[in-house]
């Protein structure tokens, strides 16, 4: 499976600092990441829900670890080229040919 599109919305708050979509081979959509300033950097939060006991589950997530950093590898990248534009807002991304 290969990502052919991403659509970030920026966030200006402490932690929160983007939502995120996915879009692989143009054929299926998982909605509801978050890109998060964490005590060691920006990471990338798979879409989860609140259970009753105040934890979060995954609701999808990649069970290869490669494929994993793939896709945070890849929406760090379109998020750091954005707000390294002083881009605001939503963004469509299917190219990802630029450099970091």
């Amino acid at each position: 499976m290969r990502i052919t599109e991403i659509n970030i919305n920026l966030r200006d708050e402490e932690k929160l600092k983007a939502f995120v979509n996915i879009t692989f081979d143009d054929v299926f959509v998982v909605r509801g990441l978050k890109v998060i300033e964490g005590g060691q950097g920006l990471f990338v939060c798979m879409p989860s829900r609140k259970l009753q006991d105040g934890t979060y589950k995954d609701i999808a997530h990649p069970i290869d670890n490669g494929f994993r950093n793939e896709i945070e590898s890849l929406v760090l990248k379109v998020y750091r080229k954005l707000v390294g534009e002083n881009q605001t807002g939503m963004h469509r991304v299917v190219d990802f040919s630029f450099e970091a």
